[in-house]
């Protein structure tokens, strides 16, 4: 039987950012940040056997045509940094734009990730019912996943909340067996490979 590390990567680079933006620090080069170096740290002794990250499949957007185009590379390059450090990534789901209010009253273009809780929700199930997976470890502080966790559970598969010292998630600490929770100084000791 297997451990699994699951993480919603959107949602896992929105909290590293936070850490960065609580420190001044706005500018973080995604394609050059040591995931592997910080999960190792965080998970140290504990045997990883499938390690899962999940991003929402950008496409190219009509009102938006060059902003488009500058995430889809990032992501691509971002995707081929995190095929080398280890980790399997699967795209699902997909960014959408949406005009919204922006601060100064104008409408604006923010794009918007769907449909990557509902594959990991799927993943987690599935999991849960072949039972290849003993434990599976949730680095996302998404709360649509706790009925996911719940049926895991009842399936005897052991689920660790991997979250972050900013802002944890009380429910997913209370849904699952455990949790852990990345402090910020081991955020900052992994900005670049060495």
């Amino acid at each position: 039987m297997e451990t699994v590390l699951l993480i919603d990567g959107e949602n896992f680079k929105g909290k590293i950012k936070a850490v960065f933006k609580v420190a001044g620090k706005d500018k973080l080069t995604w394609n050059t940040y040591n995931f592997q170096g910080l999960l190792a740290k965080v998970l140290h002794g504990m045997k990883i056997d499938r390690k899962v990250l999940y991003f929402a499949r950008i496409t190219e957007h009509e009102e938006s045509k060059e902003k488009s185009k500058q995430l889809i590379e990032e992501q691509r390059l971002l995707k081929t940094h995190l095929e080398k450090q280890g980790f399997e990534v699967i795209l699902t789901g997909r960014v959408r734009g949406q005009m919204e209010e922006g601060t100064n009253g104008k409408k604006v273009l923010v794009f918007k990730e769907k449909g990557v809780d509902v594959r990991i929700a799927v993943d987690i199930v599935s999991m849960g019912c072949e039972e290849k997976t003993r434990e599976i470890i949730l680095g996302s502080s998404d709360s649509d996943l706790q009925p996911a966790i719940k049926e895991a559970r009842k399936r005897n598969m052991s689920c660790v909340y991997l979250g972050f010292e900013v802002q944890p998630n009380k429910g997913l600490s209370y849904t699952t067996n455990r949790t852990i929770l990345i402090r910020n100084s081991e955020v900052f000791e992994f900005e670049k490979i060495q």
